[in-house]
């Protein structure tokens, strides 16, 4: 199994064979959550009029998530924010996905032969997943800090999803929790409380909370449907 580490927009078009898009703070782990509190579908698009122009579309019982800069964009339902899942009010609901990096790397991700979203809370997970295909090609995409710069979370999760498909039992308890003073320290910001909340943080960095894969599939129509498959069935 060769496995290649690609970064930002650019790794995501680069990538070949299964390709896992990685987005800590916050994409996927936003979808995560999401599915933990009942939605029936999720769809990610790349920008807010992508969002509004299919849940118009779709007209059925649909809610919008996701960020613009961090920030929930107007007339979004949510932001991107794992916190906002667990108390909303999700269950039954469709909900379309747009962020910055995570959902726009899935759907840029034009070479991969299967496309998977990961983020720490399901990075075990995914690791199982891919095992289990036993592919010749993996891509491990580190989306980064708004997909323009490196984020040492995705990096993080990224070489720890590598290393245990190498066989490795590796432990990143120390590293997971040095990012509170790095990269995930503006979640400690009082000016970012009302859209990064710090539970935010200690809910992305929950390592293997979730033991299933978010499988992306980009539809002709330009979103991307993301499918949960749960590793214990």
């Amino acid at each position: 199994m060769n496995i290649t580490i690609k970064e930002f927009i650019e790794g995501a078009q680069e990538a070949q064979g299964v390709t896992v898009i990685i987005d800590v703070f916050r994409a996927f782990s936003t979808a995560c959550y999401a599915f933990d509190n009942g939605i029936s579908r999720l769809l990610a698009v790349a920008t807010p009029e992508e969002a509004f122009a299919l849940k118009d579309k779709l007209k059925a019982d649909v809610i919008i998530a996701g960020e613009q800069d961090e920030k929930k964009p107007a007339g979004f339902d949510y932001g991107n924010s794992p916190t906002e899942m667990l108390t909303g009010k999700l269950a039954g609901k469709t909900m379309i996905h747009c962020t910055t990096a995570g959902t726009r790397g899935l759907l840029n991700a034009t070479g991969a032969t299967e496309l998977i979203g990961a983020g720490l809370v399901n990075a075990g997970a995914v690791a199982s997943y891919i095992s289990m295909l036993n592919p010749p090609k993996v891509t491990l995409v580190a989306m980064g800090y708004r997909a323009t710069e490196t984020a040492q979370e995705d990096m993080l999760c990224a070489r720890y999803i590598a290393d245990l498909l190498q066989g490795k039992e590796p432990d990143i308890t120390d590293e997971t929790e040095a990012l509170r003073t790095g990269s995930g320290s503006r979640f400690f910001r009082h000016e970012n409380l009302d859209f990064s909340p710090p539970t935010d943080f200690f809910l992305c960095t929950d390592l293997n909370r979730f033991n299933y894969v978010l499988r992306a599939v980009v539809t002709t129509a330009g979103y991307a449907e993301i499918l949960r498959f749960d590793m214990d069935h």
